[in-house]
């Protein structure tokens, strides 16, 4: 047995930073490494020792082998923990490390091989008599092969990259007109993330539940189950909020896919952590879809369940320790909640944000939260767009529900646009809360339109207005000499007040007696109270409510995060502000930075609305671009294969008249 001393994680963010506190609680010395974008993130300067690794693309830092190797030597490291992404399915990696006595911190490299490969995979759990869904995933990867394929399995079907995941890589086809651009995009999207073009297609399975079980195996040949995780709601085929236990699971459902997952991990002489995924349909059938030979972002919930540091677990089982349970002892008591805060809009169709960010608080009491951002730091374009995971345990599943709901009205995360709101909505939907949600869920709560922000209200404009008038009163006695405090807002005239101008909407405050502030909205008034104040922390009582709020200013504006809702606002009191668009539909900018790929048109030609225009590949995913009105392109901006900022110009299109 060879005991781990120094631990390099091959890793960044929260992931890097979850793995690094289990270790230090083992004595274990940890190394970061850090590209960079990364050179003065959280994970680089909680690590014991850090090397830097190259440049921001992951192709050149975080996806370098023979770098990250060279690292572990340098720095004397005995062991890599990959944490999930990156390199951590990669068997050449896996390889590396064994060449170089490093102890690698996951599976074999035939595990990986096998189950890295969605291919491979599947044909070895159908002899291993694992329940599959029907589908095509032999050797012949020709665009006819795999288009017959999909037309004889029948439609809808889904086009899944063979060495991918994380929703990369996959496309869902309704009808045959759209299998080969379906297929084209696939592979492009798969070989940028993975270097691998290789596709499988798949039946696909109507309104299943995604659950997965967690398996943890050891080097003595003992193999169990940690129970089961619901991950079932998605967007873009990426997951948003898991829990465990399964709302549905009953004890021989459980019995019955644990069999199946720890079957699957025996068959590929398995070691260390693993997460064997099904499909759940309606009737309690379930499918295999794919094995995760790694850590998984959603292990906190098997954690709060079970009891298990599941990082300290893989630790000592690479050491060549026992695992020291067997499935007797794995007991499951009560019910955790995880969600996924992204940086993304929710409400324009969770397109990833990027940006500095200018305020995160997370709760400190409700919720274990891990992250891997701090206030003054960059959401990068070069990364995954998770940037937390908020985490709830209780007795029951309602418990852990409402405390998750809670502890994301404390969240506070201002600079990029980001799913809290639509968190606390989803939390909040009908379904959910019966615990009927199933990987539809989302387009069925949401319908065509996705995601909207309510507008709004005369409440949520009072509370900005209050915010606006305490933040230039607190810079006034700031830059002020021999003003006592309790002088603020007083005058020996009446009728003193400050205005405000949101969106055309015109508030007015005033300063009341006992320090309450008297807000008009039209004919409407509201009195005002501020029992505390810590900014960027405030507490309001607005006609006998309490409300605390977070809020900050920029140069975007007033940021206000309440219990119910976050906005900004720009007060345009003293002048007016008119944005218009000046391009309309006709003016193709980049919704966000990134690298373009491909420029589907030319100058001159007629395009349709709907048409696809160019893929900009963003965030480890590609998105279309596409032309929102009729007309021939005039202008073409921006070449394929070069980096390009939000906002900028990629072609003009000329309406038809």
């Amino acid at each position: 047995m060879k005991m781990i001393k120094t631990l390099l994680i091959a890793n960044r963010g929260e992931i890097a930073l979850r793995v690094m506190r289990s270790a230090k609680e083992m004595g274990i010395k940890t190394v970061a490494v850090y590209s960079d974008a990364d050179a003065n993130a959280p994970h680089t300067k909680f690590a014991d020792a850090g090397v830097h690794i190259g440049g921001s693309p992951v192709g050149e830092s975080y996806l370098l082998i023979d770098t990250i190797i060279d690292a572990a030597k340098k720095t004397g490291a005995d062991a890599i923990h990959p944490g999930y992404g990156f390199l951590s399915e990669n068997a050449d990696f896996a390889r590396a490390c064994e060449a170089n006595d490093i102890i690698f911190v996951g599976p074999p490299v035939g595990a990986i091989n096998v189950m890295g490969d969605k291919a491979r995979s599947k044909r070895a759990m159908i002899a291993a008599g694992v329940p599959c869904v029907p589908g095509y995933q032999d050797e012949d990867q020709s665009d006819k092969a795999l288009t017959t394929a999909a037309k004889s399995i029948g439609f809808p079907v889904m086009v899944k990259a063979a060495a991918g995941g994380g929703g990369r890589g996959m496309r869902l086809v309704h009808k045959a007109a759209d299998i080969e651009n379906a297929i084209k995009d696939a592979r492009s999207e798969a070989v940028n993330a993975f270097g691998n073009g290789e596709l499988i297609i798949e039946k696909a399975v109507q309104k299943p539940r995604h659950v997965e079980l967690q398996v943890f195996a050891d080097k003595h040949g003992n193999t169990v189950h940690l129970g089961e995780r619901d991950c079932s709601v998605q967007r873009r085929h990426q997951k948003v909020i898991e829990e465990a236990p399964c709302p549905v699971m009953t004890e021989k459902l459980r019995a019955a896919m644990g069999d199946a997952a720890v079957n699957a991990a025996k068959a590929v002489e398995y070691v260390g952590a693993g997460t064997v995924e099904f499909l759940l349909d309606a009737s309690g059938e379930f499918y295999f879809l794919e094995m995760n030979t790694r850590l998984q972002v959603e292990h906190p919930v098997t954690e709060m369940i079970t009891g298990l540091d599941l990082v300290a677990l893989q630790l000592r089982v690479a050491q060549g320790e026992a695992l020291g349970l067997s499935q007797d002892d794995v007991t499951l008591s009560g019910h955790a909640m995880e969600v996924r805060l992204y940086a993304e809009d929710p409400a324009n169709d969770f397109l990833p944000s990027t940006g500095p960010i200018t305020l995160w608080s997370a709760p400190t009491d409700l919720a274990r939260v891990d992250s891997g951002i701090e206030s003054g730091g960059m959401v990068s374009p070069f990364y995954d767009s998770m940037v937390a995971k908020i985490i709830t345990h209780g007795d029951t599943r309602e418990v852990a529900r409402i405390k998750l709901i809670k502890a994301l009205q404390q969240t506070a995360l201002v600079g990029v646009e980001n799913n809290r709101d639509f968190l606390i909505d989803a939390l909040g939907q009908e379904a959910f809360i019966k615990g009927e949600a199933t990987t539809a869920f989302i387009a069925e709560t949401y319908g065509d339109d996705g995601y909207a922000r309510p507008e709004l209200s005369d409440q949520d404009y009072t509370v900005a207005a209050v915010i606006d008038f305490l933040i230039a009163q607190d810079t006034a006695l700031n830059a002020s000499l021999g003003v006592p405090c309790e002088l603020m807002g007083w005058s020996n005239a009446r009728g003193v007040e400050s205005v405000f101008v949101y969106n055309d909407v015109t508030v007015r405050v005033e300063s009341g007696a006992d320090d309450t502030l008297i807000v008009h909205i039209g004919d409407s008034t509201t009195a005002v109270s501020v029992p505390s104040r810590d900014a960027p922390h405030f507490t309001l009582i607005m006609d006998g409510e309490k409300t605390k709020v977070t809020a900050v200013k920029s140069a975007q504006g007033l940021h206000v995060i309440t219990p119910a809702r976050s906005f900004t606002v720009q007060n345009i009191a003293g002048g007016t502000a008119s944005l218009e668009d000046a391009g309309g539909g006709g003016t193709v900018r980049a919704p966000m930075h990134g690298q373009l790929l491909e420029v589907f048109v030319k100058m001159g030609d007629t395009v349709k609305t709907g048409q696809r225009l160019a893929i900009l590949e963003a965030m480890k995913m590609q998105h279309e671009i596409l032309a929102e009105i009729d007309g021939e392109v005039v202008e073409i901006a921006a070449k394929a294969g070069s980096q390009i900022a939000a906002d900028d110009l990629i072609m003009e299109i000329e309406g038809d008249a």
